[in-house]
């Protein structure tokens, strides 16, 4: 392989999950806040996704569907703690970290706590 294509042939090809189509762009005609795979960037603001926006966006998109919305964000956890181990098994996010990013901060979730000291 030569060129561009020897360039994409060290990144890890996505896995058949959860395809991250939402949010839907808002307002209409501008970049969608969507991750791009495997980095798991915005390819509308450049922070890890779900940036800030995209998860507003998704609470608004899904107000009336929360437990929809704990399924897509943990389906998406999962197949983004598979594509960012892939990419740098030692230096990347901590499942914790990853956790925090794409679940704790959906419905029917509170943030991780540490054991009281001595109980862990």
């Amino acid at each position: 392989m030569t060129g561009p294509e020897r360039h994409l042939a060290r990144f890890p090809i996505p896995r058949l999950g959860p395809y991250p189509d939402r949010p839907r762009p808002y307002p209409p005609g501008q970049p969608p806040h969507l991750p791009i795979r495997p980095l798991w960037v915005c390819r509308a603001c450049g922070q890890p996704w779900p940036c800030a926006e995209a998860r507003l966006l998704l609470k608004v998109e899904y107000d009336d569907h929360p437990v929809d919305l704990a399924v897509y964000l943990s389906g998406l956890y999962h197949e983004a703690t598979h594509d960012l181990f892939r990419l740098n098994p030692h230096d990347g996010p901590t499942p914790r970290e990853l956790f925090e990013r794409f679940v704790a901060w959906g419905p029917y979730r509170k943030g991780l706590v540490d054991p009281p000291p001595g109980h862990g």
